[in-house]
């Protein structure tokens, strides 16, 4: 099993294979307190100068993960499904 810190998941850019696009770079995870897995890597979206307006979070699933490369992490997430078309309708 090859391993990787949740230092070098932040550099790998995280692409969804449904559409192509690029969603950016993990900002920071959500574990299970019970057995220590990441059960979710979550991606700031700033609107506004230095996000001071407002924040939206990407809250993409483990389960939503592909493939983990040596710098892309693959995910596939429908645009159209809630709560992510919200997210995506925003980025624009």
């Amino acid at each position: 099993m090859k391993r990787c810190s949740t230092a070098e998941l932040r550099e790998k850019e995280i692409i969804n294979l449904c559409d192509g696009m690029r969603l950016g770079y993990a900002d920071d995870f959500e574990f299970d307190l019970t057995d220590g897995h990441i059960t979710a890597l979550l991606l700031n979206h700033q609107r506004g100068f230095l996000c001071f307006s407002k924040c939206e979070a990407l809250h993409i699933p483990w389960g939503r993960i592909e493939c983990i490369g040596e710098d892309t992490i693959l995910v596939k997430i429908n645009v159209n499904e809630a709560p992510y078309c919200n997210y995506f309708d925003r980025r624009n």
